[in-house]
């Protein structure tokens, strides 16, 4: 009875730690890194700008404008990206379906090779290829991960995917503009809320990678950190020669 219990309680621990982290990212990874990106793309135009000794109008109208532009453009991007890799499945998808429809005894036949060449009894992978070809939906769906490497029933949204590009990044480009908004007349402010920023989604990228959150928080600083430092060294510069 010790040993049944043993195994049972050995069972439901595998069982609860036999998990995995998404590898795919989910709607985490598109929607922290663009935030991200629109946090280090922003900060470092804003801190360009404010090297060059502008006015606080300025740097605010900078900041806006690149987070409006930024916004638009990633969401321009994901939209056309997602869309055309969705048409380009469908077509692919198009010509499975109609190779099943002419020659379903070779499609089946092709599965069952397949099956077999993973290790799987020849007649048993026969009989599993017959079966799964009587429906034509379920063996397109079948044929298409197994070929594709894709599932027909759970193509990328371009539309989900630019809405939540553009909020991800306007929300990450706006944090280093708020200070000025709420009143401030000096960069370090922003600077103090954009490195939080910066830290807070290099923290949360370590759900979906094996790093600690501390260590992702500060390798995303240090890089924000540097971004932020040159386009600075470069806007005195530039502005001192200018002026």
């Amino acid at each position: 009875m010790a040993i049944i219990e043993n195994e049972a309680t050995l069972h439901e621990a595998h069982r609860d730690n036999h998990t995995h982290r998404d590898v795919n990212g989910g709607w985490l990874r598109p929607a922290v890194f663009g935030a991200m990106d629109g946090l280090v793309s922003n900060l470092a135009l804003m801190t360009g700008v404010a090297g060059g000794a502008v006015s606080r109008e300025t740097i605010v109208i900078t900041g806006l404008a690149g987070l409006a532009a930024g916004a638009f453009s990633m969401a321009a991007g994901e939209y056309t990206s997602v869309a055309s890799q969705r048409e380009l499945v469908q077509a692919e998808l198009d010509i499975e379906r109609r190779e099943l429809r002419k020659h379903p005894k070779d499609e089946e036949r092709e599965l069952a090779e397949l099956y077999a060449s993973r290790g799987v009894e020849p007649e048993l992978a026969r009989e599993v290829a017959r079966q799964l070809s009587k429906d034509p939906e379920q063996a397109l769906e079948i044929h298409a991960r197994e070929e594709l490497g894709i599932d027909p029933g759970d193509l990328p949204s371009p539309t989900v995917a630019a809405v939540s590009s553009f909020g991800s990044f306007a929300l990450g480009a706006l944090l280093p503009v708020l200070p000025y908004l709420l009143g401030a007349t000096v960069l370090w402010p922003a600077l103090l809320l954009a490195m939080i920023g910066l830290f807070a989604c290099g923290a949360v990228v370590a759900k979906v990678t094996a790093r600690s959150w501390w260590f992702s928080g500060l390798r995303q600083l240090a890089l924000g950190g540097a971004a932020a430092g040159v386009t600075y060294a470069l806007g005195s510069l530039f502005g001192t020669a200018v002026g």
